[in-house]
């Protein structure tokens, strides 16, 4: 007797449980084989007995020892690429579709799994990677004409794009069962979208690719696309200047669309704790006996190590050792042109305390890097005075919905979106 079916909703959910067992699986067999690395190194440092501040070698073990090592990370490989083959099997078996709704508590995991190891996941095409989508009620968008066009019947001339930050996904930004995002786009009349990604990729790289899918989302929009309002979050808003500064120097459309950006808690020039792992990671590497450990540190994700300065550019990295690039090199990148952009700073502390401003701040931006003020005055970026709030009490995370900046928001989306007044009649000349 044949067994029926499963219903397409569990078939889905099998298919999705498979996909992320393969992704699991392919990065245990990674923890594995870097943790025999690491083991290696140490044990080579070990047996050459060097002084406590001495060379540090990266040379693997020889003779038995090194065959040992090699044997390990061999039966890794074997074991891991069976299973992978075999989970991989079973997901095509399932036909799990890649835009499907799961569950807050997985997308949770795998948007921080992302933002820490990120870069790594996509280039090993790990199935944990998360790819760049732009999300409507949490199913991604196809950007093809028609096909947006009947994803979107309600479509209306002005976008609201919400911008998570690192190790976040879109639904988190519904905090306390408030959905800040709804509020605003009931405000502005707007149409609400919100940008999945990776957030452990370099920011240039998710600066390039949301650019492109702007570039797209003006193509296809069912309707003249008039205004583009961005509210970003921390790293969301590195992303949209990044994308803004290379969309301008391709001659791309889509940025002449873009009416105003609100950046809660941005790490505009960087977040103490990023710098404080590059100083750990350098005390590590001084020694020969603690130099393999430096390599845990070292698993930090592009987008983390982009985070020590606000990198936004990919000449701000290219051809440079991430975690040995301690100095702010780089290039300037002020704030678009003809846009209006408002900086919101979190205070954990008094706002006017020298340690809030320098360090503390909303817990892991600082207040100046929040509101773009910099030792160099030509890295300051210029928000004007009546474009910059300090919120006393309002932590990083806090900055997605506390009541305070719903407030603040609204009342720039007011100005922001108010009908331009008309112009005053010529004075007649007196007969």
């Amino acid at each position: 007797m044949t067994r029926p079916a499963a219903p397409a909703p569990a078939r889905r959910a099998a298919g999705r449980a498979a996909s992320d067992l393969r992704g699991a699986g392919r990065l245990a067999v990674d923890a594995v084989l870097g943790l025999t690395d690491l083991v290696e190194n140490l044990h080579h440092n070990i047996l050459r007995v060097p002084a406590p501040l001495g060379a540090v070698s990266e040379q693997p073990t020889s003779g038995l020892t090194g065959l040992v090592y090699r044997s390990i990370r061999g039966v890794t490989r074997l074991a891991g690429g069976t299973l992978d083959a075999l989970l991989g099997q079973l997901q095509r078996l399932l036909d799990t579709p890649e835009a499907l709704p799961s569950s807050a508590q997985r997308e949770a995991l795998v948007a921080a799994l992302n933002g820490v190891l990120g870069d790594h996941l996509a280039a090993s095409g790990n199935p944990l990677a998360t790819p760049m989508t732009l999300r409507h009620e949490g199913r991604a968008l196809p950007l093809a004409p028609a096909a947006l066009a009947a994803a979107l019947p309600q479509a209306r001339p002005r976008v609201l794009l919400l911008l998570h930050g690192l190790c976040m996904h879109p639904g988190q930004w519904q905090r306390n069962g408030f959905d800040l995002g709804k509020t605003l786009a009931a405000q502005a009349d707007a149409t609400l979208l919100h940008l999945h990604y990776n957030s452990g990729l370099h920011v240039s790289e998710n600066g390039r690719a949301l650019a492109d899918r702007l570039h797209a989302l003006q193509q296809a929009w069912p309707l003249p696309l008039q205004d583009i309002v961005v509210v970003a979050h921390s790293m969301g808003g590195l992303l949209v200047r990044s994308a803004l500064h290379q969309a301008t120097a391709r001659g791309d459309d889509w940025p002449r669309r873009v009416r105003g950006i609100a950046f809660l808690g941005t790490p505009h020039h960087g977040a103490p704790l990023e710098r404080g792992g590059h100083w750990i990671d350098r005390l590590l590497g001084a020694s020969p006996y603690t130099a393999a450990f430096a390599r845990l540190g070292r698993l930090r994700s592009a987008g983390i190590t982009d985070l020590r300065h606000g990198s936004l550019l990919e000449a701000d990295w290219a051809g440079t050792d991430r975690f040995a690039h301690g100095r702010d090199t780089r290039a300037v990148v002020p704030l678009p042109a003809g846009v209006d952009c408002l900086a919101l700073a979190g205070a954990l502390t008094r706002p006017d305390a020298a340690l809030s401003s320098k360090l503390v701040g909303d817990g892991l931006v600082p207040v100046d890097s929040a509101l773009g003020r910099h030792a160099q005055r030509l890295r300051c970026l210029d928000f004007e005075p009546d474009r910059q709030c300090v919120l006393s009490g309002v932590g990083h995370l806090e900055l997605m919905g506390h009541a305070e900046v719903q407030a603040c928001l609204q009342r720039w989306l007011t100005a922001l979106t108010a009908p331009a007044a008309p112009a005053a009649p010529a004075a007649q000349a007196p007969a």
